[in-house]
């Protein structure tokens, strides 16, 4: 069985594919994510990512402190990423999720960190791609895996600010409901 941990890989490469397109004035134009511009949008992915090794190899929240906090992409966006992205790959790889981390949410298992991961690089990925006007799609396995997390976390997601309200959808593809439940206007 696909679980998220077999996805990682893929979708940090998918999204770093998408930080090399865009263009050079395009750093500050809006995303569907509408407080964010492409150049947040990017910096909010390559904190997740400097933050993974930590929380993988069981450091404390105080222990790494706010040392991401802020700008991390300075004047080149495109190798910030890509050195958070290496940093992130290499931690992901032959990490074992059976443990708990304790987040600034409270305890989760590492699965489920795995879970959030893939759905923070799978729905971001599309907000990049929306955000430098440039059609894509999106991995179906990662699409089915993020989908059913999303269905089950939805409910609990209301109210904390971490994404917008679902917007309703009649439609039967995946890629628009996950995009709905993440409050995303296909």
């Amino acid at each position: 069985m696909i679980n998220a941990l077999d996805l990682i890989p893929g979708a940090i490469d998918r999204f770093g594919a998408r930080v090399l397109e865009v263009p050079a004035g395009a750093w500050n134009d809006p995303t569907p994510c509408t407080e964010w511009s492409v150049r947040d949008l990017v910096n909010h992915l390559v904190g997740e990512h400097l933050w993974a090794p930590h929380i993988l190899a069981g450091e404390p929240l105080e222990q790494v402190g706010d040392r991401y906090d802020g700008d991390l992409l300075g004047d080149d966006p495109a190798k910030a990423w890509e050195q958070a992205a290496q940093r992130s790959g290499k931690a992901w790889l032959d990490t074992d999720l059976s443990g708990n981390y304790r987040f600034s949410f409270g305890e989760a298992q590492l699965t489920t960190y795995a879970d959030q991961m893939l759905v923070d690089l799978t729905v971001h990925e599309w907000d990049l791609a929306r955000g430098i006007a440039q059609p894509g799609s999106l991995d179906p396995d990662a699409v089915e895996l993020c989908l059913a997390y999303a269905r089950a976390n939805v409910k609990r997601w209301d109210g904390l600010g971490i994404i917008a309200p679902p917007i309703p959808t009649d439609s039967t593809d995946p890629v628009v409901q996950l995009l709905s439940l993440t409050g995303r206007a296909v």
